[in-house]
C-alpha cells in the first residue's frame, strides 16, 4: 500500500490544474496525528476571496473522502 502521502499527493496531481488555471497552488506540508492533513496554498490563492470555499469546501472534502485516514484537513 502506497504512504498516506503519496496517496494525497496523487490526488492534488488530479486537481492541481484547476487550481493553476486561476493562478493558485496546493501542496501538502505534513501529515499530523496519522489523520490530519495540513496544506499550504500559494499563488493567486492567498489573496483570493474565494480561496476558501475552494479549499474548504472542494479540496478538503475530496481528500477527506478519497483518502480513508484522514478526517481533517487544514490549509495554512
Amino acid at each position: 500500500m502506497k504512504k498516506i502521502e503519496d496517496r494525497i499527493n496523487q490526488l492534488l496531481e488530479k486537481v492541481r490544474p484547476y487550481v493553476q488555471m486561476h493562478g493558485g497552488d496546493v501542496q501538502l506540508l505534513r501529515i499530523e496525528d496519522g489523520n490530519k492533513a495540513v496544506m499550504k496554498v500559494y499563488g493567486a490563492c492567498t489573496n483570493c476571496t474565494l480561496a476558501s470555499v475552494t479549499y474548504n469546501k472542494t479540496i478538503g472534502p475530496l481528500v477527506i473522502k478519497e483518502i480513508e485516514e484522514i478526517e481533517k484537513v487544514e490549509f495554512e
